[in-house]
């Protein structure tokens, strides 16, 4: 179980919140190049030094993924007799089936953000080294296994292209239909990485 977060928790999570919904708003009415932290600040009513504390870069609004660390809690709990892919599938299915409309819908904006401009494109490639270290932290801490042993940082490299293959960015749509498409091929995907891939 999970702790309640806390009045100082929350209103961090407001602010965020607010500051990433202000720039999708702004990137979509005006263009990515065109909008400006200041107006960013300015529209979600914070000074830019708070823009910063949140976000390092205007990139950084549309990059960073607030669901990663929760996904990587929730295969930390899985039982440590489950399978390496199999937490993660878990892991995943617990954080994504209490996803409400509007979570999906924010997060179709941001994929599609993210396909459409150029150096934001370029940036989430460069991201994927980030997404394959982070997922030999957690099957390292699993198996036992050192971090930079070559079969933790093969099998990381393989979940993470089973990713980019399903659900790559800008695939999803705002229809509860296709996301929910995406995550069972998404977790067919890893089931055949699990198995190791027969193609027969």
């Amino acid at each position: 179980m999970t702790a309640t977060p806390g009045l100082r928790e929350r209103k961090k999570a407001k602010t965020r919140a607010a500051i990433r919904e202000h720039a999708m708003r702004l990137f979509e009415e005006q263009g990515y190049a065109s909008t400006t932290v200041d107006q960013i600040a300015e529209a979600a009513e914070v000074s830019p030094s708070t823009f910063f504390r949140y976000f390092p870069t205007k990139e950084d609004v549309i990059l960073v993924d607030d669901y990663d660390p929760v996904i990587l809690a929730a295969v930390r709990r899985q039982p440590p007799d489950v399978p390496p892919i199999e937490a993660i599938k878990r892991g995943m299915r617990e954080v994504f089936e209490t996803f409400t409309p509007q979570i999906w819908e924010d997060e179709r904006r941001r994929q599609r953000l993210m396909s459409e401009v150029p150096e934001l494109r370029v940036r989430a490639m460069h991201q994927l080294g980030e997404a394959i270290d982070m997922i030999t932290v957690v099957l390292a801490e699993r198996t036992g296994l050192a971090a930079d042993d070559i079969r933790i940082r093969a099998m990381s490299g393989a979940i993470t292209g089973v990713v980019m293959a399903v659900m790559p960015p800008g695939r999803m749509t705002g229809e509860a239909s296709i996301q929910t498409e995406d995550f069972a091929r998404l977790l067919d995907g890893l089931d055949l990485l699990q198995r190791g891939l027969p193609l027969a």
